[in-house]
């Protein structure tokens, strides 16, 4: 029996088990298919972070953290979790993949979040073909080409930043007639010249060959269609929380959820379940930033100790 659980291993999740080791839990394990780092592995800038003035890439940045965070004892499993269920015991099983389980005194879950797809006509049978929502990973492959970009938000402009020091242009689609990106970051966006707005204005169709994309179409506010003849296009239209591993096997969730699939919690991370408790992206009114999800796993192991203590 673990005493603590901690589903994901972005920023939130180890700094969770950071602060459960610490703090003198002897038993946690963090449960995380792949290599630590969350969402932010994928981001091509950060200079926002405080203590931390170097501007980094994502990976970069977290490449520290794992080697912090289980200087103390946390233990990572490679392994996928299937569903948490809470027990009659009140004690909780981990269903693992492979048919495996785990019980555990306490949760804490930081599944984070997941790039929202767009919705245009092409977007999911050229997905991974010229279709990403990870410049950093991606962008390289467009050198000295020319790219689209969709979204309004600070990432899309930060990430058509980071693509016009590779490519040969970056046009920005938004729907709106105003971005929604930190002023500063905006104003970035407009001295280069390297990339061309185009407000209200939304991508239609995504076409293309075996080979990938070969251009897109986008609907101009007056209603007619202008030919992108770009090999990629790039989609930053938000996040959808997972959630997934909360849902029973009756449909219904194991705790309280909002209307836009958000985790229900308190200011202690805690859930409507006693000793489950939420942190990072997945909990309801998350700013989706570093520093906040860092917050968030600190919180949510304090609260964990202070429950598994209290048993």
């Amino acid at each position: 029996m673990l005493d603590l659980a901690i589903i994901g291993g972005g920023p939130a999740g180890l700094s969770a088990g950071l602060y459960a080791t610490r703090g003198g839990l002897k038993n946690v394990v963090m449960f995380e298919r792949g290599m630590p780092g969350g969402q932010i592995t994928s981001s091509s800038e950060i200079e926002n972070y405080p203590g931390v003035a170097k501007v980094m890439d994502g990976i970069s940045f977290m490449a520290p953290w794992s080697e912090q965070c289980m200087r103390f004892g946390l233990r990572h499993e490679m392994v996928g979790v299937e569903r948490v269920e809470k027990n009659a015991d009140n004690a909780f099983t981990i269903q693992l993949e492979g048919g495996q389980s785990q019980g555990a005194k306490a949760v804490i879950v930081c599944t984070g979040s997941a790039p929202r797809r767009a919705g245009f006509r092409g977007e999911e049978e050229f997905f991974g073909r010229g279709v990403s929502t990870c410049a950093t990973c991606d962008g390289f492959f467009y050198k000295n080409k020319e790219v689209a970009v969709l979204g309004g938000g600070d990432t899309a402009l930060e990430e058509a930043l980071f693509l016009a020091n590779i490519c040969a242009r970056v046009y920005l689609i938004h729907r709106r007639d105003k971005f929604r990106a930190a002023p500063s970051t905006s104003e970035k966006v407009k001295k280069n010249e390297k990339i061309e707005r185009i407000t209200s204005a939304s991508v239609d169709e995504v076409y293309g060959d075996a080979s990938g994309v070969l251009g897109v179409r986008v609907r101009l506010r007056d209603g007619s269609l202008r030919d992108l003849k770009v090999p990629g296009i790039f989609t930053f239209v938000g996040l959808d929380v997972r959630n997934e591993i909360l849902r029973q096997n009756d449909g219904s969730f194991l705790c309280e959820i909002e209307q836009g699939g958000q985790v229900s919690v308190d200011l202690k991370m805690q859930t409507s379940v006693p000793g489950l408790f939420a942190a990072g992206d997945l909990r309801k009114d998350a700013p989706k930033q570093v520093i906040c999800a860092a917050g968030d796993g600190a919180i949510a192991a304090l609260s964990a100790i202070a429950y598994v203590e209290g048993l």
